[in-house]
């Protein structure tokens, strides 16, 4: 049988009834800058993975046009500027030091630099049979966050149980999703999804803590499609980050902590795996975005300019503001900004 996401995708492409875009960014720098938290602080608290435009910088002002300040971007669509990020995740080794894991592309986009991320704009659950839903694309300067960096059990994180792991035996595997790091070995690598809310509240392009211009449904899911509350009653496309980290290299038992719990952690010291968050600043061109959502198309069929793989990788690689060991050759005596694991 084949596995279920290839399954899904056959399903989209033989009944097209929504719009799911679904593309690859290649990683365009890791460091420790954070416009959307701490705009200008350099470096920021602790380090992240971006992909997108190369216009990303410590400050990046709402007023800016992305867009116009971008030459290239690292994303599958050349006139996505938009800038997605997450933390990154470290391997704790018995011996108390860490090294950054590596990422590794989702299956047919292998070649991305970095591994980068997989990225969708969803209209409709995927396997919904209902008639496609009109969303609204997000405005020049929206951005917005997900999660909660000081959450560290279950009914801190239940607030953001859309934020999920999956232990990966293959590049196929896309079933049992938790909201913690697993507790075993993941022969394949661990994704991480990151689905931000799907309903706006139609004026604010941002709020002070990133989030509560958004909402999630008022109830059910969006995979259910629950309606939308009166606060927040303008529905946007769910955008959802998948990134598969190849733990697969750090699976050797004599390295794991003695007791056998789990060793990784992210780069804010988070061991716990419920603070998982990501960071989202929208940059499409024009009406780039509003244009393919109002089509009824799966993954790269939805239209829109895309450029290759290697043209990708060319905008990938951007000078790092921040000049320190983030721990990719070697092992650190700490996190990067002196993180307690926790």
């Amino acid at each position: 049988m084949l596995p279920k996401m290839q399954r899904l995708v056959l399903l989209a492409l033989a009944n097209p009834i929504a719009a799911l875009i679904r593309f690859q960014c290649s990683q365009l720098v890791v460091e420790r800058l954070d416009p959307l938290v701490t705009p200008g602080q350099i470096p920021s608290p602790h380090v992240h993975q971006i992909v997108g435009g190369n216009s990303f910088n410590a400050t990046m002002e709402p007023s800016k046009d992305m867009p116009g300040e971008s030459t290239c971007t690292t994303c599958q669509f050349s006139e996505d500027f938009s800038n997605y990020w997450t933390a990154v995740l470290y391997f704790k080794a018995r011996n108390g030091t860490y090294k950054r894991v590596p990422q590794r592309s989702n299956a047919g986009f292998e070649g991305t630099t970095g591994g980068g991320m997989t990225v969708y704009y969803m209209t409709d659950p995927l396997y919904d049979s209902r008639p496609k839903s009109k969303v609204t694309a997000f405005k020049p300067g929206f951005r917005m966050f997900v999660g909660d960096v000081n959450a560290r059990t279950k009914d801190e994180a239940a607030r953001f149980r859309q934020l999920t792991y999956t232990c990966m035996t293959d590049a196929g595997s896309r079933e049992r999703e938790v909201v913690s790091f697993p507790q075993k070995s993941c022969s394949y690598g661990i994704m991480t999804s990151v689905r931000f809310p799907s309903c706006w509240d139609g004026v604010n392009l941002d709020s002070p803590d990133h989030m509560a211009h958004m909402s999630y449904p008022e109830s059910g899911t969006f995979e259910s499609a629950g309606p939308c509350p009166a606060t927040h009653p303008v529905r946007v496309s769910q955008v959802l980050y998948e990134v598969i980290w190849d733990t697969s290299k750090f699976n050797d038992p004599a390295d794991w902590p003695e007791d056998g719990s789990q060793p990784f952690v992210w780069s804010f010291g988070d061991s716990t795996g419920y603070a998982n968050h990501g960071d989202y600043v929208f940059g499409w061109k024009g009406d780039a975005l509003q244009n393919i959502l109002d089509t009824s198309c799966y993954a790269t069929s939805c239209g829109g300019k895309q450029q290759s793989i290697a043209e990708m990788n060319k905008c990938a690689g951007l000078k790092q503001t921040v000049d320190e060991d983030i721990g990719v050759q070697n092992w650190l005596n700490e996190l990067p900004g002196d993180h307690a694991t926790k």
